[in-house]
């Protein structure tokens, strides 16, 4: 359970992370690239943070979650200036690539019937009660 502490500096961070990774994106030549920080949560004792990226489009989204983890340090140093007069200390920061809206869109267009999600629909046959 989350304390009240946890989501205030979480929220925080997230707001912060989500305002560098986009400058970044943009400056680095990705324009068309939409970054947003879907998720932070900080451990109880504050010193980890685990931030959940959501890359669009997905084909991108390996390539720069690596980018984001080797400049890691850089991030971190420019999430300290910022919030310098909020956090004593920054926790550190551990990113995730967050695909829910890619599994999201895969569940729509199997239920619109674009896509099927079995793979090997000749199995089903197979499975059918006599």
């Amino acid at each position: 359970m989350e304390t009240q502490r946890q989501k205030k500096i979480g929220g925080v961070i997230q707001k912060d992370i989500a305002d560098i990774l986009q400058r970044a994106a943009t400056d680095g030549g990705l324009r068309g690239t939409l970054l947003s920080v879907s998720k932070v949560s900080v451990t109880s004792d504050l010193s980890i943070a685990k931030i959940y990226v959501s890359i669009f489009p997905a084909t991108k989204g390996k390539e720069l979650m690596e980018g984001i983890k080797s400049n890691q340090p850089m991030i971190k140093h420019e999430l300290a200036q910022r919030t310098r007069h909020q956090l004593r200390r920054v926790p550190e920061l551990l990113f995730f690539l967050d695909d829910s809206l890619e599994y999201i869109d895969g569940i729509e267009k199997s239920l619109k019937g674009e896509e099927n999600p079995v793979k090997n629909p000749d199995l089903l046959e197979k499975r059918k009660k006599s």
